[in-house]
């Protein structure tokens, strides 16, 4: 891609995967989301790097706009390091969703670029967490950018962002991430109150 046109074919393809994005998945993400808060249900966000930060900013929007109970293990630095100085990095969700008492009621809800990959040991700690989510019957919900991922594979209802450019997933992916949820905060179905703006 020439400097002169990166721009152009960047946009574009904010306008390829917009189109390429499954509404259908979308609207029964909706419906689970909206059946989990008449159960009283709550949902934790995960996420790792920029995913994190994208976590953080959804518990926000998901309690505010959608009056969800939400929370994430990446908003509580002083718990999170001491899980991973103490017990490790691959299980410091999963303890963190312990001791939260996860139950059938919940849900996951996952961002990730590369969704969990346990051959190369990448994102472990999600993948414990999906697994001990399953365990405990909780819904696993997502934004991902790699079908072959874990979390994918073994979510109930995962989007997938798709890969039009390989230098571009992670750039993608998490800026999907964002249009993806403030789209669901932002559906009739599920918003309570109106943003300030």
């Amino acid at each position: 891609m020439k400097n002169k046109y990166f721009f152009q074919k960047y946009y574009d393809g904010i306008s390829e995967i917009s189109n390429f994005i499954d509404k259908k998945k979308l609207e029964k993400l909706v419906l689970s989301l909206k059946n989990l808060r008449n159960k009283k249900g709550r949902v934790f966000f995960l996420g790792v790097g920029g995913s994190a930060a994208n976590s953080s900013h959804a518990v926000n929007d998901f309690r505010k706009l959608c009056g969800i109970e939400c929370y994430s293990p990446v908003d509580n630095v002083s718990e999170l390091t001491a899980r991973i100085n103490d017990e490790g990095w691959n299980s410091s969700f999963s303890n963190w969703l312990n001791i939260s008492n996860l139950n059938s009621k919940d849900a996951l809800f996952v961002f990730s670029v590369g969704g969990g990959d346990l051959e190369k040991k990448v994102s472990v700690n999600l993948i414990e967490a999906v697994k001990f989510g399953k365990k405990k019957g909780a819904k696993i919900f997502g934004v991902i950018g790699r079908k072959k991922s874990f979390v994918y594979k073994n979510g109930d209802n995962v989007i997938l962002v798709p890969e039009i450019n390989k230098k571009l997933r992670t750039p993608y992916t998490e800026a999907f991430q964002a249009v993806i949820w403030h789209s669901l905060v932002s559906h009739p179905l599920l918003q309570l109150n109106k943003t300030k703006w």
